[in-house]
């Protein structure tokens, strides 16, 4: 026993630490046991490492293959449409959103028609919901052979797959089939205490699957709290999915789709079409896919004016251990709103950098920064365009859009973004009763009282949450005081809500009248 290997499994006490260097002796030992065949084993694996690195190396190449190249030089702004191939070929330009109640199968439905997983986050997989927002791309293809029969013509795939695959329908093999859309999923969570992070979600979308799932009843409060705040967002294009079908019984099925219609009657989502489907087992998937080609417009888009994108996320890539020439600026994902953003562009972040003064003033330091490379998932971009999300590196401290620092910021062209206001005068309407809240015994409890000066909202603005403490009201307007200052501008949408019952409940909706802005100090480039 003296000095023996035994003593490795004293040393560590039961600990984990121990357990792992007992293993470790084992191993040794076994090692000594098999001489050389253990020799072997060690080196093929050691080979194998690589091999990995080489293998993810040749998908992301394979990936682009067969998309459209890029040139800035050959860049004409005027002329750029939504569908431009160079565009759709690696950018989504239209972004959809996933609405409903908890556990409906929001989340499912993206991965079904995308392929990719919205649910990232170890706590996310663990609970099994959406906390923050999810978003994957997908392109939808239809067969170019007339006789493919619908709706089997029409496929999805991730944003990846080449411009022109062949067809998979049998009989159709030889068949090339036509890229038609390319789109952006915001997958929204359906938890109530998450609403804030579904209004910021609503501010980029411009149509919206609302799922319901036919093995419970209709309308679920979220179901109707979502729907209310996406007709607060204006948002005209809706796609109702009965999702679960595959659990329920035809007639079930029937008298569910009769409460759909009953409860959609006289909402934005009236005579919206319902598709049953089953997500998981991507049942109707390709109806979804015709629908979203046929129902759901791209919308107009200025090119032309000088770029505005919503942050909706923000990252630091960086790994602990990276060597200092490894390391990248901060990254910040969104959606464009209008103009055109290039590689190698100087940008402006607004409000930027926010502190207080020793008299309590609030200051703010717009953030400048230059364009480093441009992303949408997998696929490298040379110029971004209004439409689906996308990523823009920058030269910007990591440290500044760590952990979503940056969201609900305003990124653009320098000195071409609106003022940041911290006092705001807002129209408003309030909503007859609390959506999303089963009411017990009085109908009372459910209805909206009005605006009471002193009282703390939340407020949306674009992907902005914030506190504000009204002032004054004075019939439908109100003087709101903001917690934290916005960069936004005269006749943006705001939705309200209110604490009930500890969460943030949704009471309404806004536009700005006018309001008290800060001087920014001017740009040192």
């Amino acid at each position: 026993m003296e000095g023996g290997e035994h003593e490795v499994i004293f040393v560590g006490g039961g600990g984990r630490k121990g357990e792992g260097r007992w293993r470790r002796g084992c191993r040794r030992r076994r090692r000594k046991r098999t001489g050389l065949a253990g020799t072997l084993a060690g080196s093929t694996q050691s080979k194998q490492q690589p091999q990995k690195a080489g293998t993810l190396a040749t998908i992301k190449s394979m990936s682009r293959k067969g998309l459209m190249e890029q040139d800035l030089n050959k860049l004409d702004v005027t002329k750029l449409h939504p569908l431009s191939p160079e565009v759709i070929s690696r950018q989504a330009t239209i972004n959809i959103g996933t609405i409903g109640h908890v556990a409906h199968g929001k989340s499912t439905v993206v991965k079904a028609i995308s392929g990719v997983q919205t649910v990232r986050f170890k706590n996310e997989l663990e609970r099994n919901i959406t906390i923050k927002l999810g978003y994957a791309n997908a392109k939808i293809y239809k067969c170019e052979d007339e006789r493919c029969p619908r709706p089997m013509c029409y496929k999805a795939y991730g944003s990846g797959k080449e411009d022109s695959p062949l067809c998979d329908v049998p009989g159709f093999e030889n068949a090339r089939m036509k890229l038609l859309r390319h789109v952006s999923f915001v997958d929204c969570p359906g938890h109530d205490i998450l609403m804030a992070t579904m209004l910021n979600g609503a501010a980029i979308m411009d149509g919206a699957l609302l799922l319901i799932a036919s093995n419970e009843s209709c309308p679920q409060p979220q179901t109707s709290e979502h729907l209310a705040a996406v007709e607060i967002m204006r948002l005209q294009h809706i796609i109702i999915l009965q999702n679960k079908i595959d659990l329920i019984q035809e007639s079930v099925a029937i008298n569910q789709q009769e409460a759909i219609q009953k409860f959609i009657q006289g909402t934005i989502a009236d005579g919206a079409p319902v598709v049953p489907i089953s997500a998981q087992l991507k049942y109707n998937i390709d109806v979804v896919c015709e629908y979203l080609v046929k129902k759901i417009p791209i919308p107009e888009r200025n090119f032309v004016s000088p770029p505005n994108m919503i942050v909706i996320r923000s990252f630091d890539v960086n790994k602990p251990g990276f060597e200092v020439d490894e390391i990248k600026g901060g990254v910040a994902g969104g959606s464009i709103l209008r103009g055109v953003l290039k590689v190698n562009q100087y940008i402006e972040v607004r409000p930027g950098i926010v502190v207080k003064d020793e008299a309590g003033n609030i200051k703010c330091t717009p953030i400048y920064s230059r364009i480093v490379s441009l992303f949408a998932e997998q696929n490298e971009l040379q110029f971004a365009v209004p439409g689906g999300l996308i990523g823009v590196g920058t030269t910007m401290d990591p440290t500044l859009t760590r952990a979503d620092r940056l969201v609900g910021q305003v990124l653009g062209a320098v000195g071409s973004l609106p003022d940041i206001f911290v006092e705001l005068e807002v129209n408003f309407f309030l909503l007859r009763r609390l959506l999303g809240v089963r009411t017990k015994g009085t109908e009372k409890q459910g209805k909206v009282s009005k605006l009471a000066k002193g009282e703390i909202l939340m407020l949306n603005i674009g992907s902005m949450s914030t506190g504000a403490r009204v002032l004054a009201v004075k019939n439908d307007l109100a003087k709101l005081q903001l917690t934290s200052p916005v960069c936004t501008s005269k006749g943006e949408k705001v939705a309200l809500s209110r604490r009930v019952e500890k969460h943030w409940r949704l009471i309404g909706w806004g536009q700005i009248q006018a309001g008290s802005t800060l001087d920014v100090p001017p740009c040192p480039i």
